[in-house]
């Protein structure tokens, strides 16, 4: 692909991938059913955990400045079958957000034409409910960014700054004009639901925080990753973190939390509050922001899908890129199809569990990966070392499951947690004093290694307690259909690739010379077949 992206780019690509829908729709539904006015406490609780991903994505996209973003990475660190399964949930997160967010564009153009949220939709009473309202409009929203995305990254990136500049403009309004409207009585009570409440909307919210990944994706089209990437992806998640913090305290003292709407919770505050004429600016600027989420969603969610067709796990047709556009017009014609194939039937709220729990899970491995990364070399690393590493990885895991399996069984107790805090503190800190360093980031790394990445971990999997039980359900039943495909499909096509690749004598690429020689011959390998079978016409 062109490397024709600069940090300005990517840091209106993280305002314009990551705020959206999540703070304009799940800000109310989560404040409303679950958190009250503690949304913002949420919001602080998802934001940290949401920093510490970026610092371990941030190192990784500068060490391996490739398009297939967690994938790729997962796969130099951990091998084939990890890999494998990110790829799965990425593609599945892909479908999902694209979908959710298409879903809540809808329902802000009902209200900037003072219609219900659900007025724009088909009701279909014969299907079940959470999937009987469907929404043509949300399929033309998909198909409409994805031809953007298709035509080209830098004119899409040209675009996404002057939405995005817009939206910001909005943003701004809506906090000053929020707090002069403001009643601070709104406040109270503050944590109507506990603790549990908080961290349950904190976990849904996450939501909202989801698309900086997409950042890391076009390290392959940035011109200087190791300086662009970090300036572009902590720059913007850093301020966005803030505003969401900032919108969300709006919000709760502007109404009631039980009068809050679930559907489009900005225009309708201020219209309680007699400003009648600014839920169309709210509306407007809503439908700026998720046009933008899903014009970058495009471009990085087609970048993850075409590493991994490059690896065989898909057909490699969707690695192919255009020759006059040099975008992978294929892949992101996939996505799109399924996105809005899920978009016609699927509700919000059965769309945001499950998106965060996949989420979640992508960015408990990537945060797995960065210790291997740090703490194993094959041919450094010695045997007694290794072992002693693995084991007190497995604690750090372990007792992090424990931990939020213990808050999603039994929240209001605590003596569980006497034992399970220090294992993991244990478990860190054994890594740091038992386990030498076998690498270390040529340009830049993670700070606090390994206690960052290690509470990264604790913080994804605890926000994954806090989901319902069919989040997980779902997830569960998506994850066997996967690995069913990969144990029938998917394993046999890499195989053949590598394996041939290596008969063949082919070279490793320089881009994954800091990799293990396990993982670098087989990733490299595959990329040199992908280029040859690129030139043939995609085989």
């Amino acid at each position: 692909m062109r490397r024709c992206l600069t940090w300005w780019d990517l840091t209106w690509f993280g305002f314009g991938s990551v705020i959206g829908a999540g703070i304009f729709v799940l800000t109310g539904q989560e404040a409303h059913d679950h958190a009250g006015p503690a949304i913002v406490l949420s919001y602080v609780a998802s934001g940290l955990s949401a920093m510490l991903s970026v610092f371990c994505y941030t190192e990784f996209a500068v060490e391996i400045p490739v398009a297939g973003g967690s994938f790729a990475y997962l796969r130099v660190e951990l091998g084939d079958v990890a890999a494998f399964i990110a790829a799965a949930n990425l593609i599945l997160e892909s479908i999902i957000g694209t979908a959710a967010v298409a879903r809540s564009w809808t329902s802000y153009l009902a209200s900037l034409i003072n219609k219900p949220a659900s007025a724009l939709r088909i009701h279909a009473p014969s299907l079940v409910d959470g999937y009987n309202e469907l929404d043509p409009i949300a399929v033309g929203v998909i198909l409409v960014t994805a031809s953007l995305a298709m035509l080209s990254s830098k004119g899409t990136s040209r675009v996404n700054w002057v939405a995005s500049a817009v939206h910001v403009v909005v943003i701004g309004f809506v906090i000053v004009a929020g707090f002069l409207h403001a009643d601070p009585s709104n406040l109270k009570p503050f944590m109507p639901h506990g603790v549990q409440g908080v961290f349950r909307a904190a976990a849904i919210v996450y939501f909202a925080y989801g698309g900086f990944d997409n950042i890391a994706t076009m390290a392959e089209e940035t011109k200087n990753p190791s300086r662009d990437i970090p300036l572009g992806l902590l720059g913007s998640m850093s301020a966005i973190t803030a505003i969401y913090c900032v919108m969300a305290l709006v919000l709760s003292m502007m109404q009631p939390y039980t009068a809050i709407d679930t559907s489009a919770a900005y225009s309708v505050a201020f219209t309680s509050v007699g400003m009648h004429w600014a839920q169309y600016v709210v509306a407007l600027g809503a439908l700026k922001g998720m046009t933008t989420v899903l014009l970058v969603g495009a471009l990085g969610q087609a970048r993850y899908t075409t590493h991994i067709a490059r690896s065989h796990i898909i057909p490699p047709v969707f690695a192919l890129v255009h020759p006059r556009t040099g975008t992978p017009v294929h892949a992101t014609a996939l996505i799109a199809a399924a996105s809005a194939c899920i978009a016609l039937f699927s509700s919000l709220d059965v769309l945001s569990s499950l998106l965060s729990v996949s989420t979640l899970f992508i960015f408990m491995m990537m945060a797995t990966a960065l210790l291997v990364r740090r703490y194993y070399v094959r041919g450094v690393t010695t045997r007694a070392h290794a072992r002693r590493f693995v084991a007190l990885l497995v604690l750090i895991i372990a007792s992090s499951v424990g931990i939020a399996a213990y808050w999603g069984t039994s929240p209001e107790r605590w003596h569980g947690y006497v034992v399970l805090v220090p294992a993991w503190a244990a478990g860190t800190a054994g890594i740091q004093l038992l386990v030498p360093a076998a690498r270390a980031p040529k340009v830049w790394g993670v700070p606090l290694v390994p206690w960052l990445p290690s509470l990264s971990i604790a913080t994804n999997l605890f926000l994954m307690g806090s989901l319902g039980k069919d989040a997980f359900i779902r997830f569960g039943v998506c994850t066997a259909i996967m690995l069913v495909y990969y144990v029938l499909v998917g394993l046999h096509a890499t195989y053949d690739v590598a394996h041939g690749a290596c008969a063949a004598g082919e070279e490793e690429d320089d881009e994954f010379a800091g990799a293990d020689d396990g993982g670098k011959n087989k990733v490299a390998a595959v990329a040199d077949v992908e280029k040859a079978g690129a030139a043939d016409g995609g085989r």
